[in-house]
């Protein structure tokens, strides 16, 4: 398998890109050209991609085109004190069916993640979290998903993959890969309560916008977690962000939507992100598209100062804490290095679900235990492994 499916960046995009200062990302990062071949990527860390699909987003039609507006305010960044292993690798153009589409960036994604490199793609509609996540089939590993996005997409099973229906198309399909799930930034009066207890009866994560706005830093442990990171633009204020017909006037603002990114590139378990939902069509002065280069420029940071913490390494690293709740034994463990922290569910060596059983935490998580109360995180991930 190789990478056949991407188009070039746009020559004129590149003529930019090669006008920009010397140290700015567009002078930086390998970008594939219609001159020249895939770049090499032995040393790539994070491969941006762009997929121009949106015959599946609902009430956002524009989405899938005008995606260089991204990439043109993205290349007049300066990278921060981290070096830059980050290749521009085009497009995925839209096929003769979307099912094309999706078997395209899913054949991609694969390749990438074989290759230890993080698919950052720039969409296209949020069905293509679909396309993402199927990627992870030839892996044969279980795959935690975070979105943030204002609805949790369910739908019904009968419905086509839309980008309004893709989350039960996740849950449902063979095979099923799926450990965890988990919405960042819901706004209840965009979901019935029918799909609220069906995410709970999961023993899936959500979280409501007013909940993460009181403290941002409750997302860090829950996307620590993740594996993949699905980004609604819609989740964004209509003010903030405008190229997005579905937005609202309640939403993360801009540097929220950064910190969410950048907390994403520093967990040690992401290896894919996508920012869905962009529309052009709507969007003034680029205003939206610079937010977009921005947030990509914090998850590439993040990327670059992961503390690869993950335990187990050696166990001097880090330090353990046991505490007694009833009949249950909660093992919590510090790292030295981050000062993050993770709780343990204890599971015999043969359980599937092993790379599950180290909950990333807060310190808070731990105060909570010692006041003989069990986190909630806890609960449903030992709820979902036994």
């Amino acid at each position: 398998m190789n990478l056949d499916y991407l188009k070039p960046v746009n020559d004129d995009l590149l003529a930019q890109a090669k006008m920009q200062p010397n140290q700015s990302l567009g002078q930086s990062i390998q970008i594939y050209t219609s001159k020249n071949e895939i770049p090499d990527l032995d040393k790539t860390k994070i491969a941006i991609i762009g997929v121009l699909e949106g015959r599946a987003s609902e009430g956002n039609y524009g989405v899938g085109s005008g995606i260089d507006a991204i990439r043109t305010e993205l290349y007049k960044l300066y990278p921060g004190n981290w070096p830059v292993y980050v290749a521009d690798l085009g497009d995925i153009q839209q096929g003769n069916t979307i099912e094309d589409t999706y078997f395209a960036l899913k054949e991609t994604v694969t390749y990438l993640l074989k290759k230890s490199i993080i698919p950052v793609i720039i969409g296209g509609g949020q069905d293509l979290t679909y396309s993402n996540y199927r990627a992870y089939d030839e892996l044969e590993q279980t795959v935690n998903l975070v979105a943030v996005d204002s609805k949790f997409d369910l739908g019904s099973i009968d419905d086509e993959l839309t980008s309004q229906t893709y989350l039960s198309k996740i849950v449902m399909n063979q095979p099923a890969n799926l450990f965890n799930f988990c919405n960042i930034g819901y706004q209840t009066y965009f979901n019935s309560q029918d799909e609220i207890d069906l995410l709970d009866s999961l023993f899936f994560e959500t979280h409501r916008l007013g909940e993460v706005l009181n403290s941002m830093q409750i997302v860090e442990p829950v996307l620590r977690d993740a594996d993949i990171v699905s980004i609604d633009m819609s989740a964004a204020k209509n003010s903030e962000a405008p190229a997005n017909k579905n937005a609202s006037p309640n939403g993360f603002t801009g540097a929220e939507m950064c910190a969410v990114s950048r907390y994403a590139g520093i967990s040690d378990k992401v290896t894919s992100f996508g920012i869905y939902e962009y529309n052009a069509i709507y969007d003034d002065k680029n205003q939206t598209a610079q937010l977009i280069s921005q947030m990509i420029w914090y998850f590439i940071e993040g990327v670059n100062y992961r503390a690869n913490d993950y335990p187990f390494g050696v166990k001097d690293r880090y330090h353990k804490y046991i505490v007694p709740i009833d009949d249950q034994v909660l093992n919590f463990h510090k790292s030295n290095k981050s000062g993050r922290w993770w709780m343990e569910i204890a599971l015999n060596e043969n359980n599937k679900n092993k790379r599950h059983t180290l909950i990333p935490c807060t310190y808070e998580d731990y105060i909570s235990a010692t006041n003989q109360e069990i986190p909630d995180r806890w609960i449903r991930t030992l709820k979902k492994i036994v």
